[in-house]
């Protein structure tokens, strides 16, 4: 499931839990629906980051390379 599909998803369950008129077993359920989609956007949002590269310069200000982006965690 591509991220967008699964992100549009995933809001339209927040949206439901947050009005509170969902009967309890139908909450469990999406609820649980909605971790999953969370994992599964979480997990395509780390291989993209895996293929993100930052450009390094030179002194001369030039490019002169890659290298793989810093990811604050």
């Amino acid at each position: 499931m591509p991220f967008e599909t699964a992100l549009a998803e995933l809001e339209t369950i927040v949206g439901r839990l947050e009005q509170g008129n969902v009967p309890l077993e139908d909450s469990i359920a999406i609820y649980e629906r909605g971790e999953a989609l969370k994992k599964h956007c979480e997990a395509l949002l780390r291989k993209a980051e895996a293929r993100v590269e930052k450009i390094t310069l030179g002194a001369d200000g030039r490019a002169r390379g890659t290298e793989p982006l810093d990811v604050d965690r």
